[in-house]
């Protein structure tokens, strides 16, 4: 079973992944802040992460990813970014983080299933 933590400070958008993923019988973790992400990911070990890029405190999405990045264990595990930026500027920041992927809000469950399917 594919293990995914969703990192999203906006806890409709975290029911809205969690209930679409365990329809596909995907084991599905949540954090609600980037340093409560980070902590989770290094105590899951995930297969897969998304990561809001906007969120409250002291970690945002880009500062988590590249943590991810640093963390010789973690280092290779797919992060889709979600974000409501759309700019090539934040696309570029995203994938100097170490994004794998990029999702737009809104975006629908089929869209999401189908990175998932192909990163994870």
């Amino acid at each position: 079973m594919k293990r995914v933590l969703v990192i999203d400070d906006q806890p409709e958008i975290r029911e809205l992944i969690r209930m679409t993923l365990e329809i596909e019988n995907i084991e599905v973790h949540e954090a609600g802040d980037g340093s409560e992400g980070l902590a989770s990911a290094l105590r899951l070990r995930p297969d897969l992460v998304l990561l809001d890029v906007m969120m409250p405190g002291t970690l945002d999405g880009f500062a988590v990813c590249q943590r991810l990045r640093g963390d010789a264990t973690l280092r290779r595990t797919p992060v889709i970014m979600l974000t409501s930026k759309t700019e090539a500027a934040d696309r570029r920041r995203g994938l100097e983080s170490g994004a794998s992927a990029f999702l737009t809000k809104p975006f629908s469950p089929r869209q999401l299933l189908s990175v998932v399917d192909r990163l994870a």
